[in-house]
């Protein structure tokens, strides 16, 4: 491994469904799930930021596999909790219909700037085989940086089938990716609805598949990244 580089990864695989919510059923809904479910602990009273950066090919393959349709198809993106941290998830979603396979990647923030550049080799000094696989296609695809999503999400779980159910608000974008690390980065928002995303293993908890049906919210056909590119367009 190249000095100066920590690599940590893992994969998980398990269903995922999003749904729009409006603004007189957001608080209604949140109250519902912390009475049935445990508030992350990173949460707290108003949640946490969450900031990624989307790379794409250079003919956007997979925003157009999105807006077709396709029931195969990937994301490619950076994301950050803080900007203050110490390393940064590089992670590759695929998705078949509701089954989704995240794989994730701990790198420096150095290391993502090397990629929003467009130099991918700082992968191939990463142990294991998923950092070559990312190499090989954001190489042969000329992935480049795409847009910034913003938001606050509060999240809620349960042990019981790896259950975790998230509900994202102020949603917020920038085509200024270069911007990605910096605290003042200018965001404009989303005209749309906060967004659930209910990840679980299996099945999902009698008592929270209640609760989102009691909620009568539609399921959404399609993603914050779609939204984005979208409104940038």
């Amino acid at each position: 491994m190249q000095e100066g580089i920590e690599c940590s990864s893992y994969s998980v695989l398990r269903t995922e469904k999003k749904y729009e919510i409006p603004p007189d059923t957001r608080s209604v809904l949140t109250t519902r799930l912390s009475k049935i479910m445990d508030m992350d602990r990173y949460s707290g009273a108003r949640g946490y930021l969450v900031r990624s950066l989307y790379f794409d090919s250079i003919g956007d393959d997979d925003f157009l596999d999105k807006i077709n349709g396709l029931e195969s198809r990937k994301k490619i993106r950076l994301r950050t909790y803080s900007l203050t941290q110490p390393w940064i998830k590089l992670e590759l979603k695929q998705k078949q219909g509701a089954v989704q396979m995240k794989k994730t990647l701990q790198i420096l923030p150095q290391t993502a700037m090397e990629l929003m550049r467009g130099h991918f080799a700082p992968l191939l000094a990463q142990e294991g085989s998923f950092p070559k696989e990312l190499y090989q296609m954001l190489s042969c695809g000329l992935y480049r940086p795409r847009c910034i999503v913003e938001y606050r999400r509060k999240a809620f779980t349960a042990q019981a089938n790896d259950t975790r159910i998230t509900i994202d608000t102020d949603i917020r974008v920038s085509r200024h990716c270069e911007r990605f690390f910096e605290p003042a980065a200018v965001f404009t928002p989303l005209l749309g609805p906060s967004v659930l995303e209910v990840k679980y293993n299996g099945f999902l908890l009698e008592q929270c598949r209640e609760a989102i049906r009691t909620a009568d919210i539609p399921e959404m056909s399609f993603s914050k990244y779609e939204m984005a590119r979208r409104a940038l367009h």
